[in-house]
């Protein structure tokens, strides 16, 4: 599924759409290039999550939790240097925590996402230096199901 993000205001809708159609467990895993509004979609799906603080990168620190109805986990694999640092910083351990987990740049995950993840692919427009494209994939049953959610939620708004 794809969706034009005419700018960042679209990308908070976006966010807001989709938060209610998050489940406890869901692990998000966010790829494209810097600029792409990566963060910018967590922060604001976050805060449509319930987090009253302010969502923040956690590039230096690779990952931020957050307190919500649901835990809340924010990781930026940007400044990973090899697939050893994710076994440092306890990578696969957060997504037995009952939460929901998004994770930047997931691409340099090196194959250590869970079988079942819902992919978001965020890629600039050409020509065009404020819209986005948001590409929705996965893998496994739960992403499945997400995408016909959000294609169902998504058009009743068009």
């Amino acid at each position: 599924m794809e969706i034009l993000l005419a700018g960042p205001d679209d990308t908070r809708r976006f966010a807001w759409t989709i938060a209610p159609l998050l489940r406890q467990g869901d692990v998000l895993a966010l790829v494209g290039p810097l600029g792409a509004g990566k963060t910018l979609l967590v922060e604001a799906l976050f805060h449509a999550l319930g987090v009253q603080d302010y969502v923040r990168s956690p590039s230096f620190t690779l990952i931020n939790e957050y307190s919500a109805r649901i835990p809340l986990y924010h990781m930026d694999l940007y400044r990973l240097r090899s697939p050893e640092d994710l076994e440092d910083i306890g990578f696969e351990e957060y997504f037995l925590l009952g939460g929901i987990v998004a994770v930047e740049w997931a691409d340099r995950a090196h194959g250590s996402l869970p079988q079942e993840h819902i992919l978001i692919e965020l890629e600039l427009v050409q020509g065009d230096e404020m819209a986005r494209k948001a590409r929705i994939g996965g893998a496994g049953a739960r992403a499945q199901e997400f995408i016909a959610e959000v294609k169902r939620v998504w058009r009743s708004l068009q």
